[in-house]
């Protein structure tokens, strides 16, 4: 097994190449930004997890008064504010910051929204963040969880083969309803669980409410 149990170093190795991997989910990410848009306020203030490469950011940052994006690795933060800066937008509004998403250091109940794409199913302890993002949200606040979904076939067993290889690691690998169930006993009610087709592999576009426990 990996000593690197958390995939920081796979991050931060492999932070200016990653944008040709999720850019191949272009589609399935368009799709799911505008679901999400239905779900933002004007007046929103949305914490972004693992922003990556800032695929999301790019495509919501600008529909809420503040979008605050993380992520683990700052490498990642360096490639996304980069490739942001590149598309023209305007920065008022939006800041990058490093976060660990299993220990943020904001106040309590400071966000209307959470988003956290393509990142439960990689971390060891998935329950540490979403106990961290109850903590954070409003209540009644909003978690936006876009996440790959396991795949039968050869094909996908494959290229999780592959990634292995170079130190990358996957915790869950869950169908959607699953998934969908894992939230809900983390203290969320699942508003949308939708599979979304990708090229990559399957999308589950989940977005659930803060419950009151």
């Amino acid at each position: 097994m990996s000593k690197d149990k958390d995939n920081k170093n796979f991050w931060q190795r492999y932070a200016p190449i990653y944008w040709m991997f999720v850019r191949s989910a272009g589609k399935a990410y368009d799709e799911i930004s505008e679901r999400i848009r239905n779900y933002i306020q004007k007046d929103s203030k949305v914490l972004e997890l693992a922003c990556g490469t800032g695929e999301f950011t790019f495509r919501l940052a600008k529909k809420c008064e503040s979008w605050t994006a993380t992520d683990f690795s700052e490498n990642m933060l360096t490639e996304a504010k980069n490739a942001y800066a590149k598309t023209g937008q305007s920065m008022e509004g939006l800041n990058f910051e490093w976060q660990d998403a299993t220990d943020l250091s904001y106040e309590k109940e400071c966000f209307d929204a959470v988003m956290i794409a393509n990142a439960l199913h990689i971390m060891p302890e998935p329950e540490k963040a979403l106990e961290e993002i109850r903590r954070v949200l409003k209540p009644e606040g909003l978690l936006f969880a876009p996440t790959f979904m396991y795949r039968e076939g050869s094909g996908f067993l494959i290229r999780s083969g592959f990634f292995k290889l170079f130190g990358f690691k996957a915790y869950m690998n869950l169908h959607g309803k699953e998934f969908a169930e894992f939230i809900e006993k983390q203290g969320f009610q699942v508003l949308e669980c939708d599979i979304i087709k990708c090229k990559v592999s399957p999308l589950c576009c989940l977005i659930a409410r803060k419950r009151e426990v």
